[in-house]
This record gives C-alpha cells, sequence and structure tokens, in this order.
C-alpha cells in the first residue's frame, strides 16, 4: 500500500493455555520507505513482545517498564549488541505509551531516526485498530 501499511496478516489469533489468561497473537506489515517491515506482536498478561524484522532472526533483545519512581521508563538490553540502542528506545517509548512491560526485538540494518519513527508509528496505527491485540 502506498501510505506504509499493509493489511494485518494470516495467523493472528489467540490461545488460552491451560485456562488461564489469553496469549494473544497478531502479525502484520508496512512498507516504510520502500521497505518491507514485519511486526509480530504477542500480548501476554501485563506485557507485550514485538518483534519488528526483515527476515526471521532475533539479533537484539530489550525490556522497558514504567516504575513509580520515575516519569521515563526502566529499560535493558538482553541480547545483542550493547551499542545498539534501537530496541531500547522503541521499548522505553512503547511502555510509556502503554504502560505495560514490553519486550522489544528490532531486527533491521535501518536505525536511521526518522526511519524508526515510521516504525514506531506503524505500530502505534495498529495498536490503535486493534487494541484488543495489545
Amino acid at each position: 500500500m502506498e501510505d506504509g501499511r499493509a493489511a494485518s496478516q494470516p495467523g493472528s489469533g489467540s490461545t488460552e493455555p491451560g485456562g488461564g489468561e489469553q496469549i494473544s497473537l497478531h502479525n502484520f506489515c508496512g512498507r516504510l520507505s520502500e521497505q518491507l517491515v514485519h511486526f509480530h506482536a504477542m500480548r501476554l498478561r501485563d506485557s507485550l513482545f514485538l518483534w519488528i524484522g526483515e527476515a526471521p532472526q532475533l539479533s537484539s533483545l530489550a525490556v522497558a517498564m514504567c516504575t513509580p519512581r520515575d516519569s521515563i521508563p526502566a529499560s535493558t538490553s538482553l541480547l545483542g549488541d550493547a551499542s545498539d540502542s534501537t530496541s531500547n528506545c522503541l521499548a522505553q517509548r512503547l511502555a510509556s505509551k502503554t504502560k505495560k512491560q514490553i519486550f522489544v526485538s528490532y531486527n533491521i540494518k535501518n536505525t536511521d531516526s526518522s526511519f524508526i519513527l515510521l516504525v514506531e508509528n506503524r505500530i502505534k496505527e495498529e495498536m490503535t485498530a486493534f487494541p484488543e491485540k495489545f
């Protein structure tokens, strides 16, 4: 699509393990600056795992969560190059927006701030369109 949005992909659904809270899976994609970006969101109880990438790999992982003592969510890198703060920063911004614990895995070579803003805006569009998935 020309505006960078693409339809949600098949495979979205939810499962209910052992009669507990539902785990919601949601896949979507977008063409951002002529680049096809895939998103995989897994909503857990009080948290969200968000994978962003071009190919099936897990090269970075960060987590962020709001704390009662600070207006900026606490975050840390769990996997990958510690000098690349892209997953960390994106997790912080999404934790601030959702007030949930957010795990982000950003697996795209393009770490330009304007491109990351496009990625973040695409996520927010999807959150607005399908709030039950996040």
